[in-house]
């Protein structure tokens, strides 16, 4: 770490001895005096008998928790930072702490790198004499979401980190990734975020749409438009108006829809089917899709124009075989969600069940890990999960892909065997696939030509 010269008293807070001590003896070793805190009425106790430059206050806290000291510390001590500290991440849970007024928010067990960081925004805060409270929070406000996203493992944070940034701002955003990654949960809370906020979020699927019904769906019609049209309708553009749109599975939009989205994204108008009044629009533009685009614009199946107007800022999700980390947290969010759903006791997970279902694979991502967990609690009338409570399908995963059999294989063989694997577990998604393999597309192309898979 480097020597901070801007910070002088710290006081920390949290219940564990251990994140206590740790913290101090870091900040000691640069200089920095350090108090500490076990609770939070402790900790106000102390700022009343001397003022702090920086709070380092956990979130979960004994008789009063860390979100209500903070409160109180903007209430009364407006000169003061505070970085938020968590085991428990969710998405909510970092807005929440930022519009209170924490400048950061630090995830258990965090680095000293992670530290060193929002430390040096303390310093470069201080030099640049901005005091806490006179920025403009307002764009992170935050409307309680049904499903938070939750997550503490790295590419978790740097999602969460990307939707902060981006809320905000005005720009289009395009969502990939596998489905059941909750790409439509993102969309809704970067507008939850936003400015838009308080307007509708409207959300389509161009899949389950013919282009027909899609075209009035989005515009409206007027009366005697077509057949069947016997009454004006508005579209979902006009309802979403001042709102945020999200288009869930774009690359399903036929060409000439594709081609009136981007006159509407380029002039912000539009006209109802059948009529010549041109209606002024103002949305913002989300969309998602578990297909490469850019297949689809090599394929002539959508157009280039509209991908980079659609792209101003990208989103990658990660599957969830990618962040392993934060299954453990994601079993007990929904073994709690549908333990109050039911009115039932919530049960244990024994350790074994719970390294089991680490290990798969989870083709379905999250939205597959929520269903197991409801239907291992509708038919398991148990206190404690165990690993013969789990479904077959998890459980006996012999079958799913064996790396070596009995007769030993070539190095050419054992490359084929594992290509067809991981093209059948990225359902035939080529860039996914290359990913995984850590090869680009162009060499996973001649291999698939060279093994005829």
């Amino acid at each position: 770490m480097d020597d901070f010269k801007e910070i002088g008293r710290v006081l920390i807070v949290d219940d564990e001895a251990v994140v206590r001590n740790g913290i101090k003896r870091a900040l000691q070793n640069k200089g920095i005096t350090a108090s500490l805190a076990e609770t939070g009425v402790e900790a106000l106790n102390l700022l009343k008998e001397r003022s702090f430059d920086l709070i380092l206050l956990d979130i979960r806290l004994p008789e009063m928790d860390g979100l209500e000291v903070l409160k109180s510390v903007r209430a009364n001590h407006p000169g003061t930072n505070v970085i938020m500290i968590t085991g428990y991440p969710t998405i909510d849970t970092a807005v929440r702490c930022i519009k209170l007024g924490a400048l950061d928010y630090l995830v258990k067990p965090f680095r000293l790198d992670d530290l060193e960081t929002a430390l040096k925004k303390i310093e470069q805060k201080n030099l640049n004499g901005v005091h806490q409270g006179d920025e403009d929070t307002d764009g992170l406000i935050i409307d309680d979401l049904n499903t938070p996203i939750i997550g503490e493992s790295r590419p978790m944070k740097k999602l969460f980190e990307k939707i902060l940034k981006v809320a905000p701002t005005d720009s289009t955003v395009r969502i990939t990734g596998e489905s059941g990654t909750g790409k439509e949960l993102v969309a809704k809370a970067i507008h939850a975020h936003s400015k838009r906020r308080d307007n509708e979020f409207v959300a389509v699927d161009c899949s389950s749409l013919v282009e027909t019904l899609l075209e009035s769906e989005l515009f409206g019609h007027v009366k005697g438009s077509f057949t069947g049209a016997v009454h004006t309708k508005h579209g979902l553009f006009e309802l979403a108006n001042h709102g945020t749109f999200f288009f869930d599975e774009i690359s399903n939009l036929s060409l000439k829809i594709q081609a009136k989205l981007l006159r509407v994204i380029q002039e912000r108008e539009f006209m109802k089917v059948g009529d010549q009044k041109k209606i002024k629009l103002d949305i913002r533009i989300i969309s998602a899709s578990n297909k490469d685009l850019q297949e689809s614009i090599n394929a002539g199946e959508f157009r280039e124009d509209l991908y980079y107007r659609l792209s101003v800022v990208p989103i990658d999700l990660p599957p969830l075989r990618e962040r392993k980390e934060d299954i453990h947290l994601l079993i007990d969010h929904f073994i709690g969600k549908f333990s109050k759903k039911m009115k039932r006791s919530v049960p244990e997970v024994s350790n074994e069940a719970i390294e089991i279902m680490t290990d798969y694979a989870w083709p379905g991502n999250v939205r597959e890990l929520e269903h197991t967990i409801e239907r291992i609690l509708i038919l398991e009338d148990t206190d404690n999960i165990r690993a013969r409570d789990l479904p077959s399908f998890i459980t006996q995963r012999q079958g799913e892909f064996q790396m070596f059999s009995e007769e030993p294989l070539s190095l050419q063989e054992l490359e084929k065997k594992y290509i067809r694997f991981v093209l059948r577990r990225t359902k035939g998604k080529k860039t996914s696939a290359a990913d995984i393999l850590g090869i680009n597309r162009k060499t996973l192309g001649m291999k698939i030509k060279k093994y005829d898979l």
